[in-house]
């Protein structure tokens, strides 16, 4: 089983699997390929060195729809460690109302529980699967019951328990049989009454005042621990009984103290935050107002950034080698109007380019999850087929460039907007158009969005 936390890929595995979702970037792409071989690096180290040894934190700086986003999205499916997206305008000075920057820290803890719980989980799940199968026999043959007195009930004695006149080996020989019908999966559709355990529902808005989010998630666990486990009554098929009793038995056999411990070392020697939208706390010139709470923010997220102790449900986590990768668009402010200390904080500056008409195109159609190949996948469960010609390509790649220079640029979300309005006649209808093939030329693209070519009245496309 693959450990958490260790990421064998070389930086070009790292960035050739980036390639498959997004076009370009490449100085952005090696930047984040390096950093995430640096930490497989310092795991070879002696441990002396480990710990003298801190992530190069990265800060990613261009305009928005370029891929800053996504390189940290396709990056969370990519490493095998825990991986938060926050976003810095969530986060406010304490005093304000808004989220408190430790709890950027909390859920890193939270997804660091979740894998290993995780992993932990498929280990034991033939175990699992074995006592699923018992106590769905116990539901076709019960156990002999045992009459018990009310004094024995009462004081939990069973010495003055019998057994009831019953037979054990015709208990046993039918459960055989029933046993060997369950394998053969002669009794996967028979519905059997089971007894479950009800999920305790969370307490929503709990506390959720920015300082006590903490004590509010250590007072329902708290809570839930006191209360006992409520059990209810279901009428389901064996499959699904198998499903519900092999979750239930997993949940069993794991240990929560185990992995926490586990888990709260995972993320501190592997966790990766990407701080998103960090251009939107810097400030320009004096502050005031609300710039304030602004730069109250930064100065909050100084000490988790450099190395602090944060409290945890699961316990103390440290931040020292977490690593940290900030993108803002950094339209209005300049990364030099982050406050100095949180700026020295990120060693690594990444610009990323502008997208020129060859990525548009590109963007269109090579990406596994390029818009074109999404809208034919759409279109074709009604049976009708798109096909799009080259000079359609070019044409639409060219009106996103157009556009994004005149209007707001806005990146490679414009074409979201041209394909949406291009192909906006042909999904109303769709339904009426079965087993039709529809080739789309650049005068279709011409003529469908003639507003943009002719009037060049741009408002309503800009988002």
């Amino acid at each position: 089983m693959k450990e958490i936390g260790v990421n064998e890929q070389t930086p070009r595995q790292i960035v050739e699997e980036l390639n498959k979702y997004i076009v370009g970037q490449d100085e952005a792409k090696r930047s984040v390929a390096i950093a995430l071989r640096n930490r497989w690096r310092s795991r070879q180290l002696s441990d002396d060195m480990q710990e003298e040894v801190i992530p190069k934190n990265i800060l990613m700086i261009g305009s928005t729809g370029v891929g800053k986003t996504e390189i940290a999205r396709r990056l969370a499916k990519l490493v095998n460690a825990p991986f938060i997206k926050v976003e810095a305008t969530k986060f406010t000075e304490v005093g304000y109302v808004g989220r408190d920057v430790e709890s950027i820290v909390r859920d890193l803890a939270e997804t660091a529980v979740r894998m290993v719980r995780q992993q932990r989980l498929d280990s034991v799940q033939d175990k699992a699967a074995e006592l699923a199968e018992e106590r769905i026999l116990d539901v076709f043959v019960p156990e002999p019951r045992k009459a018990q007195s009310p004094l024995g009930r009462l004081f939990g004695t069973d010495s003055e328990e019998k057994t009831e006149e019953q037979p054990e080996p015709k208990y046993q020989a039918g459960r055989d049989w029933v046993r060997k019908r369950l394998k053969n999966g002669e009794l996967e559709q028979e519905t059997i009454e089971i007894d479950v355990e009800e999920a305790g529902k969370p307490m929503v808005g709990m506390f959720a005042g920015s300082s006590l989010e903490g004590m509010g998630d250590n007072l329902q666990d708290m809570i839930g621990n006191l209360m006992p486990k409520r059990h209810k009554k279901r009428k389901v098929t064996v499959e699904q009984a198998r499903k519900i009793f092999t979750q239930e038995e997993a949940g069993k056999l794991i240990d929560m103290d185990a992995v926490a411990d586990e888990a709260i070392k995972v993320a501190e020697h592997s966790g990766i935050v990407f701080l998103d939208e960090i251009d939107k706390v810097a400030v320009k010139g004096n502050s005031s107002g609300a710039d304030v709470s602004r730069e109250g923010v930064q100065r909050d997220i100084l000490p988790i950034v450099e190395g602090s102790t944060v409290m945890t449900k699961y316990g103390p986590l440290k931040t020292d080698h977490v690593l940290f990768i900030a993108a803002g668009a950094f339209h209005m402010a300049k990364p030099s109007d982050l406050i100095p200390e949180l700026q020295g904080r990120f060693p690594i500056r990444v610009e990323l380019k502008s997208l020129r008409k060859e990525d548009f195109e590109k963007i269109l159609t090579e990406p596994r999850n390029a818009l074109l190949k999404q809208y034919e996948a759409l279109l074709a469960t009604e049976d009708v087929k798109i096909v799009f010609q080259p000079d359609a390509i070019s044409r639409l790649a060219q009106l996103a460039c157009d556009v994004n220079e005149q209007a707001e640029d806005i990146g490679a979300r414009r074409l979201h907007t041209l394909l949406e309005k291009l192909l906006e006649e042909i999904s109303f209808t769709a339904p009426e158009l079965a087993e039709k093939e529809i080739i789309i030329d650049a005068a279709y693209v011409d003529k469908q969005l003639s507003d943009i070519v002719v009037n060049r009245d741009l408002s309503q496309f800009i988002l």
